[in-house]
């Protein structure tokens, strides 16, 4: 009897260390997102992406300017894309429950397979030395 609420105990501390994964991931990510419109120029233009002090004499300045020129052409569609973000804060509410609600089933499965197994297990070893009911011992 103590496996079976062994098992089903790891299996309910699995599903709220899950819930509190999806939720804390949930807030995260669609707090990002809400504020990834107001972003979107302060990187490209405050030279945030500058190369480090420590690293320059290592890297060659063509290099440099090659990706200066990368990143200045990627501007505008990185500032696209973060000025459609906040909108895509409800579809990821969507995923992210939909995924935790998929991620609950296993779980909860995961116990039953547990439950089952374990009464395979103990069954089977209950049953193997003893006599069958009523049998005369000869």
């Amino acid at each position: 009897m103590m496996f079976y609420v062994l098992s089903w105990f790891v299996v309910f501390v699995l599903l709220a260390l899950w819930f509190l994964a999806a939720w804390a991931l949930h807030a995260v990510v669609t707090w990002t997102v809400a504020n990834a419109g107001a972003l979107s120029g302060a990187v490209l233009d405050s030279g945030a992406l500058a190369l480090p002090e420590w690293l320059a004499p290592w890297v060659p300045p063509e290099l440099v300017q090659v990706i200066a020129q990368l990143i200045a052409g990627l501007g505008p569609v990185v500032d696209t894309v973060l000025q459609a973000a906040p909108a895509l804060a409800g579809v990821l509410t969507v995923a992210t429950w939909g995924i935790w609600g998929i991620g609950s089933v296993l779980l909860i499965l995961l116990g039953v397979g547990m439950h089952l197994l374990l009464g395979f297990w103990l069954g089977r070893g209950r049953d193997s030395g003893a006599l069958p009911p009523n049998q005369p011992v000869s």
